[in-house]
């Protein structure tokens, strides 16, 4: 394959902000916060920092957030659009810059106030404007505006093509809400959610009920990365990257690729599990946990499907029993709680998890850490990688 980024890159310090409701700060205080935990969780100083990626999407410029914590010259920085599919993106980029040696030290960042400021729930109905409106204009006529009212579309699809049933779907909302049980740092921290709960929940957008989409919220996440070598120097185990991947499908659209010929898969998923794969040498069956974008309970079934771990509609009774739980689950998901209960940082927390499982140090640590899967955003041009432990 030639040279690829199989071993070339690691996460070495994680940071995050407290997740909450309403911040009371700016967006560029949240990303100061959440960079600077990262560079001291790494043992390292500020200065040392000479790159910085982050999403477009992100109100913060990377000179703003270097000029605050104290960082001096960049020799890299860049921003990755669409969304969720940015946040391991951001990491690729990172990456890339330190397997170059165009930088030394990279942080990837997200800052939102996601809750007390621009809501993304809101989708075309609020104040989104981007040059997505143009195709979206086709579906607002029939009420198709919000991220919940696009994804409605797919699972409804999906659930038609392989007779997937609102119980399995509630599978992953109340093992998602397991591990926020036990994560002092969760919204549902102590909040268990049972399948009548689950089931007497309001429709969001049929057949999406409450429990099935993500939260809003405020907070801020980061990561720094460098080269293996200079990790071993460094104070924290390393979560070494053996695989990493971007990809779009053919046809994709933001959200809205309603016009392929089947829209109850996601082959831009599938092409950045191809890539992984064949750059690490691993396969599904070597995951020991996964962290699973999960902006939406039916996009973790698909996910599961586009990465191997099961066959097209097999998702359902994949993770059935308990497989996706921490205590003894065939494939321990979305440990932290996920997006659906820990909190919406676009997917970077996802990031931070997978990085203390491989550490050992998660609230619902399973019994094998050597490799974890950890993807992006889906219905959108996406990214995905495997950590892994140091040599």
């Amino acid at each position: 394959m030639g040279t690829t980024l199989n071993n070339e890159a690691a996460i070495v310090g994680i940071g995050q902000t407290d997740f909450t409701k309403n911040s009371g700060v700016s967006e560029l205080a949240l990303a100061s916060e959440c960079v600077r935990k990262a560079i001291d969780d790494a043992g390292i100083e500020p200065s040392d920092v000479d790159g910085i990626t982050g999403f477009q999407l992100d109100s913060n410029d990377e000179i703003e957030v270097a000029r605050s914590v104290g960082c001096g010259d960049l020799t890299f920085f860049s921003k990755i659009g669409y969304g969720g599919g940015a946040a391991t993106s951001i990491v690729h980029q990172a990456a890339m810059a330190v397997a170059t040696g165009t930088s030394k030290y990279v942080v990837a960042f997200r800052a939102l106030n996601g809750r007390s400021g621009q809501r993304y729930s809101d989708g075309v109905s609020g104040d989104i404007i981007t040059s997505d409106l143009i195709h979206w204009s086709w579906y607002m006529p029939w009420g198709l505006l919000t991220p919940a009212s696009w994804v409605a579309m797919f699972t409804q699809r999906y659930m038609h093509d392989f007779g997937a049933k609102p119980e399995d779907l509630a599978e992953v909302a109340i093992a998602t809400r397991d591990h926020a049980v036990n994560n002092p740092k969760a919204f549902f921290h102590k909040r268990p959610l049972s399948m009548d709960e689950y089931m007497n929940a309001r429709f969001i957008c049929e057949p999406l009920r409450l429990y099935d989409c993500c939260q809003e919220t405020d907070g801020g996440c980061a990561v720094v990365v460098t080269t293996p070598e200079r990790a071993r120097d460094l104070p924290q185990k390393a979560a070494v990257i053996r695989g990493i991947a971007q990809a779009s499908g053919d046809d994709q659209e933001q959200m809205t690729s309603f016009y392929r010929p089947q829209i109850s898969n996601i082959p831009e998923m599938e092409l950045v599990g191809k890539q992984i794969w064949e750059q690490s040498g691993l396969s599904a069956s070597d995951m020991d946990a996964a962290i699973i974008y999960d902006a939406f309970t039916s996009i973790v079934l698909m996910q599961l499907e586009s990465f191997g771990f099961c066959g097209p509609g097999e998702a359902k009774d994949f993770v059935k029993d308990g497989a996706l739980s921490a205590k003894g689950g065939q494939l321990p998901t979305n440990t932290h709680g996920g997006q659906l209960s820990e909190a919406y940082i676009h997917g970077v927390n996802g990031i931070l998890e997978g990085t203390r499982l491989i550490r050992g140090t998660s609230t619902n640590q399973p019994e094998k850490n050597d490799h974890v899967l950890v993807t992006s955003g889906v219905g959108v041009p996406t990214s995905a990688m495997i950590l892994g432990q140091a040599d």
